[in-house]
């Protein structure tokens, strides 16, 4: 999904009769608006036809820009512009907008003259474009800042990010194999999961994954353990007979996903035990798996892996977790679940160790399972909430992953998150909110592109 740039559509607008009083106005501001673009042609693919100075063309690329499934539309005022001439165009219009609000120039000099000043005075048909579609009921996103120092590429950076999910997201499918009876803020509806965010849950059987894994060749296994004994250090009691058993596993259910088109995916961990052909849980394989770059959820949390999904096409990177417990000393939350996370966010300065880990759920055999703590920085946790209806919300808490990694016999991935809010009150907000127990974990900063997401998708953003 990381793939390609947004494809974005370019309506830079004017007003038709400036061209009259300054002869060369609009291909004098075209080529102001291909200087934009120039310095965006590494974060987007734009499609700029030309300046649209009337209803007519305003209609006629808005209508180009949807019938071609581009990801998005960005407006930028050459001038003054009508807010009226551009609401019939975007009554039609299916693709997410943002209006950037930029001038050639950024200071007013002495020397300006009235051309000068029509070529700057995009602010007032911003202004005139903005009221116009709040009115209509039209979402958009808005930017008022310099062009020149960065804020506009991050800017269009985050909202091409954002675009381009949703876009990923209407073609996203999620595998989904048992879920845990009476866990119920995993439960929602997938009809309007489908309807109003784009991704198709999809139910499989435990006996379809069974059959991807049995298909597994020696060769494949013998090849991946070895590149696993470069990557991680390796328990030197785990028994290869084992190992293998859980590499098997790994390379089946990838294949399954692979052939299945899915996005993410969550296979219950009971249904392995109830099964009778699984010697041990898939542990070792949800966490390459998500290092592989596919979403996750455990339980039966389709939801979760909808959402991780979403935030690795947005972000680039995401992890699974649970909080575990408050810790009030360090006004932190421990994080972790049952054996599962994205070793790709380990720390850096240490490998992920794969243990020969004791754990009989399931009255299974013992699963290795990777051991790390993430990369410590900042970061934010988050949990997607089906409120009612289809009102969806995100909790979204941003903190730090802290510098912590000294728990002798945690024999999950862990870390311990700090909320910018201080573990109190982000936890009571949490509840306040309906926060699932189940959250994705992100390294970074990347809250502006979640809420334009957000926007887009018409999810409600809440910040504990």
């Amino acid at each position: 999904m990381n793939d390609r740039k947004a494809r974005i559509g370019i309506l830079a607008l004017m007003l038709e009769g400036y061209e009259p009083l300054f002869p060369g106005i609009i291909e004098r501001q075209r080529l102001y608006v291909e200087e934009i673009l120039e310095t965006l042609k590494d974060v987007i693919e734009p499609d700029f036809p030309g300046v649209a100075c009337s209803r007519e063309k305003m209609e006629e690329y808005t209508e180009r820009y949807n019938r071609d499934h581009l990801d998005g539309i960005m407006i930028f005022l050459c001038s003054y512009a009508q807010g009226q001439y551009i609401i019939h165009a975007m009554q039609k219009n299916t693709l997410p907008l943002a209006l950037a609000l930029v001038q050639p120039e950024e200071t007013v000099r002495d020397d300006f003259e009235e051309i000068d000043l029509t070529v700057n005075q995009g602010i007032h048909g911003s202004q005139d474009n903005a009221n116009c579609l709040m009115r209509a009921g039209i979402p958009c996103a808005f930017f008022a800042g310099s062009r020149l120092n960065g804020e506009l590429k991050k800017f269009v950076s985050d909202f091409a990010a954002a675009a381009r999910t949703r876009t990923a997201m209407r073609d996203m499918k999620i595998g989904l194999v048992g879920r845990l009876q009476g866990m119920g803020d995993v439960v929602g509806d997938d009809m309007t999961i489908f309807r109003k965010l784009g991704p198709e849950i999809v139910y499989d059987s435990i006996g379809t994954v069974f059959r991807y894994c049995s298909q597994v060749g020696g060769d494949e296994i013998r090849e991946r353990m070895e590149l696993e004994r470069e990557w991680f250090d390796i328990d030197e009691t785990l028994p290869e007979t084992v190992h293998a058993d859980a590499v098997r596993t790994y390379l089946g259910l990838k294949r399954y996903l692979q052939d299945r088109g899915y996005a993410g995916y969550s296979v219950h961990f009971e249904e392995f035990g109830e099964d009778g052909r699984f010697a041990r849980l898939p542990l070792l394989a949800a966490s390459s798996l998500m290092a592989d770059g596919y979403g996750y959820g455990a339980e039966g949390d389709a939801t979760a892996a909808m959402l991780m999904a979403a935030m690795i096409c947005l972000c680039g990177q995401a992890n699974f977790s649970e909080m575990y417990m408050m810790d009030l000393k360090r006004d932190a939350v421990l994080m972790c679940h049952q054996g599962e996370g994205n070793w790709a966010t380990a720390r850096k300065d240490r490998k992920p160790y794969l243990k020969n880990r004791v754990l009989s759920e399931g009255g299974l055999d013992d699963p290795p399972t990777l051991l790390f703590t993430p990369e410590p920085g900042e970061g934010a946790i988050m949990s997607l909430v089906q409120v009612k209806g289809d009102q969806f919300r995100l909790v979204y808490a941003p903190g730090s992953i802290m510098d912590e990694c000294g728990m002798k016999y945690n024999d999950m991935p862990y870390l311990f998150f700090r909320p910018e809010s201080g573990v109190r009150s982000c936890i009571t907000s949490w509840l306040e909110n309906g926060g699932s127990h189940h959250e994705i974990v992100l390294q970074g900063n990347y809250e502006d592109r979640i809420r334009l997401w957000c926007r887009m998708t018409g999810i409600e953003f809440v910040r504990v």
